[in-house]
């Protein structure tokens, strides 16, 4: 049963990914976004590693960046269908403000690398809770430029960094419905020994 808005957990139970494609202005900036960063930021953090860092993709830029990556999944497969294509080169077009989480994974640490990976993951995900909290939309996303090394360049990333994700951040520009989602009682058991 969904709790109602004034239920202290109304917002984990509200929100839902709002597709890139249905993103337009405005997006946070200024005061606004530094809240949004600096919220998002607050993640678990064994041995207070910072294991991640963003990088902001935003106008001009970010168009350029969405043409740079177009231009490589061409390279990458020259067979690829215009439909394709297409979708490649309108993929950063849509949504004003796209946030790369980016892990930063320090090898030598006794915390292990997937533990590293996955305070970068929540960092991802409090993007999507804190645009929502603010009234926007927002979609986590991956593909094959999360893990191809030459957009890896584009991105700037050093050796010991991974993209975990590029958040799509806009005002949704049509209703979007929620989708169906797992039963608890389907994934939830009790351990006894």
């Amino acid at each position: 049963m969904p709790a109602s808005p004034a239920h202290p957990l109304a917002l984990l139970q509200q929100r839902h990914s709002a597709p890139s494609r249905q993103l337009g202005e405005p997006a946070p900036s200024g005061a606004e976004l530094q809240a949004l960063l600096e919220a998002a930021i607050r993640v678990p953090d064994h041995g207070k590693l910072v294991p991640f860092r963003l990088i902001e993709l935003r106008g001009a830029a970010k168009l350029r960046f969405g043409e740079r990556l177009a231009e490589r999944a061409i390279r990458r497969d020259p067979d690829l269908p215009e439909s394709k294509r297409e979708k490649e080169r309108l993929r950063y077009t849509f949504a004003p403000l796209v946030i790369v989480v980016v892990a930063c994974i320090d090898a030598h640490s006794k915390v292990p690398p997937i533990e590293q990976q996955l305070s970068a993951g929540c960092v991802a995900h409090n993007l999507l809770l804190g645009a929502y909290a603010l009234g926007y939309g927002a979609q986590w996303l991956t593909g094959w430029a999360a893990y191809d090394a030459e957009a890896a360049v584009l991105l700037g990333l050093a050796a010991h960094e991974q993209v975990i994700g590029f958040v799509h951040i806009g005002t949704p520009q049509v209703d979007i419905p929620d989708r169906d989602r797992p039963a608890l009682g389907d994934l939830l058991t009790a351990w006894s020994p």
